[in-house]
């Protein structure tokens, strides 16, 4: 394999400004190395953080992203300057998971996503929202995604 596949990345490998918002942000895509294989990918954002739009307060959450990718796969760094986009952006729970799923399947279209985000208690109440573009592909391995239900501290 050559490294042609990583020409054109602004963001790798160098120094990068952080988006103002999502849609600032810059996501990347690099060609797939394997696209005649189906296989499993997964990003986990354990410390994901973004505004409640009604009070300004942090909301943090655990964001498990799983993939089959198509003909792309995303530039890591490109989704973690995408995920880190969100601090400053006020929106719902839903709305901020849904929003990060959409945004991958427009700019990757991948053979199969889903998305859980963990989102930890405000008010008392967790609340945890999930996304998937269909069945994934047949032969492909889908492991749990691992995050138990909130349970507090018992």
């Amino acid at each position: 394999m050559t490294n042609e596949i990583y020409e054109g990345l602004s963001q790798l490998g160098g120094a990068n400004v952080q988006a103002n918002s999502p849609e600032e942000a810059v996501l990347e895509k690099v060609p797939n190395p394997r696209p005649n294989s189906d296989y499993f990918v997964r990003f986990t954002c354990p410390e994901f953080t973004s505004l409640c739009p009604v009070t300004g307060q942090p909301d943090f959450a655990h964001m498990v992203i799983d993939y089959v990718p198509g003909e792309h796969l995303v530039e890591s760094k490109s989704l973690k300057l995408y995920m880190h986009s969100f601090r400053n952006h006020a929106g719902f729970h839903e709305d901020c998971t849904v929003g990060i799923a959409e945004r991958l399947v427009k700019e990757l279209n991948p053979k199969w996503l889903r998305i859980g985000g963990y989102w930890y208690p405000r008010g008392g109440i967790p609340i945890d929202v999930y996304y998937q573009t269909g069945e994934p592909p047949i032969d492909v391995w889908v492991p749990d995604q691992g995050v138990p239900t909130y349970r507090g501290r018992g």
